[in-house]
């Protein structure tokens, strides 16, 4: 069945289409949607036109399907397995999936630490991912699973990487070395201890932090907390494999095939996160920071090894830069 939201895209494509379709002056709104002037009072000749009309039209639909995709206000329903830990309940329990009384007088089952589902540890293999975090459960920002935490504050990405990305971009992009100078260590612990005391109440404008390096490295701190990464550790080696492809074709699509493997919320946020950063390469000239540099700030605070041997890891580091570098040059074809 249909979702809502590719419904929207379509009424808005058809919307478009057949106004442009029915606007008397088809031609001034249809070179316009190209970005260019035929010159002259008369319609071109229908050998132009009619090709012209219908490239048109694609673009529009193009743009309209990608604004639409791109910014849906509505959060996803992203999925999310249960945190389940060995429990000793007081008093009488039952199972909340087979409703069956919970026997023994210490860890009789399982509960989740993100929304308090209480079952039996051999009920907990068949209960779906449908986790739902309450925030009486989830006592901190920083260091919680990202899922976790946007599906506990029903948002499409954790608030530290909106507030912090907002908060840059208004008045920071042009700051020399940002993302590459380290605020000073207290203030970003101290955002850091306010985010998982206050949430979305807190305060990170100039006026509380005026060095704008404290902000980016607040969000640096939140990434590299994350006790699984933006880039999983599921996905990591095929990230690493597209890095080292040489042939440009192969490797763009090696690229969106590791891209498919990341969770719902971990795409979400490193698309909202390396348009941000492709936004700050386009103020090169005041901030010093292209795409390679941010590569090295961002490649280890994205991405990290599982499990590998140190030297593994140590040779992974310039693939991880390769990686993070390719995905900000490419943010608009990837996403």
């Amino acid at each position: 069945m249909p979702s809502r939201e590719s419904y929207e895209v379509r009424k808005a494509e058809k919307s478009l289409v057949h106004k442009a379709k029915q606007e008397p002056n088809q031609q001034d709104i249809l070179v316009a949607a190209l970005g260019m002037r035929i010159p002259g009072p008369q319609k071109p000749p229908a050998t132009i036109w009619q090709p012209l009309k219908l490239f048109a039209y694609s673009q529009l639909t193009s743009l309209v399907r990608k604004a639409t995709l791109k910014d849906n206000s509505l959060p996803p329903k992203y999925e999310k397995a249960h945190n389940f830990k060995v429990h000793t309940f007081r008093g009488p329990h039952w199972c909340e999936y087979c409703a069956n009384f919970m026997w023994g007088l210490t860890n009789q089952g399982v509960k989740c630490a993100d929304c308090g589902l209480n079952v039996h540890k051999q009920c907990s293999t068949m209960v779906p991912n449908s986790c739902v975090p309450d925030l009486k459960h989830v006592k901190k920002v920083y260091s919680c699973e990202l899922t976790t935490l946007v599906k506990a504050h029903d948002t499409k990405r954790p608030m530290v990487v909106d507030m912090c990305i907002r908060e840059i971009e208004s008045r920071g992009l042009k700051s020399e070395g940002l993302y590459r100078i380290s605020g000073f260590s207290d203030s970003v612990e101290d955002v850091k201890t306010a985010f998982d005391r206050d949430g979305e109440k807190t305060d990170i404008s100039a006026s509380a932090y005026e060095d704008i390096n404290i902000i980016t490295g607040a969000l640096k701190l939140y990434l590299r907390d994350l006790p699984v990464p933006v880039i999983s550790y599921e996905a990591y080696p095929r990230f690493i494999q597209a890095a080292k492809l040489e042939d440009a074709e192969k490797r763009l699509e090696a690229f969106r095939e590791a891209l498919e493997l990341l969770p719902a919320a971990h795409s979400e946020t490193l698309r909202y996160l390396l348009a941000h950063l492709k936004r700050v390469t386009l103020n090169e000239k005041e901030n010093l920071m292209n795409s390679e540099n941010l590569g090295i700030v961002f490649g280890p605070t994205l991405m990290r090894a599982p499990n590998l041997d140190a030297m593994t890891a140590l040779n992974d580091i310039r693939y991880q830069r390769q990686v993070v570098e390719f995905l900000i040059k490419n943010e608009d074809i990837l996403f």
